[in-house]
């Protein structure tokens, strides 16, 4: 079975807000929301992905980041691999560069959306974060 590595980012913003994304309807786990970020391509790092990926996708260029979890998810087609960054301060104005939809969401009302499984860890570390702070 083969496995992707994956650069996520929970991107931070004001009042406790994050930045998720829609998946385009017809591709793989479509029309699911997700955390921005995409395949770490060969002789690249986990970083360098991830900010190639926020510039390509949102057209933000990161500022700070910090590496947050990692997440090991097998899907019945496939193993992912997720490196999840916390980026903190970017410049730019995120939208959605490649037409997909974003919304800023508070981190309590995150599990409202619907998310890959693989995400799910992420949400439930970023809202045991959130009530330990």
């Amino acid at each position: 079975m083969s496995q992707i590595n994956v650069a996520v980012a929970v991107v931070v913003g004001g009042n406790n807000q994050v930045l998720i994304a829609k998946r385009k309807e017809g591709g793989p786990q479509g029309g699911l929301w997700e955390f921005p970020g995409g395949k770490i391509e060969t002789g690249e790092t986990s970083g360098q992905a991830l900010f190639r990926e926020l510039e390509e996708e949102l057209t933000i260029a990161v500022l700070e980041a910090s590496f947050f979890i990692k997440i090991e998810h097998k899907y019945p087609e496939l193993d992912v691999m997720l490196d999840v960054w916390v980026v903190s301060k970017f410049t730019g104005r995120a939208k959605g560069n490649e037409g997909q939809l974003i919304a800023w969401v508070p981190v309590d009302q995150l599990k409202l959306y619907e998310f890959p499984e693989a995400n799910i860890p992420i949400i439930d570390a970023l809202q045991s974060n959130l009530v330990n702070q």
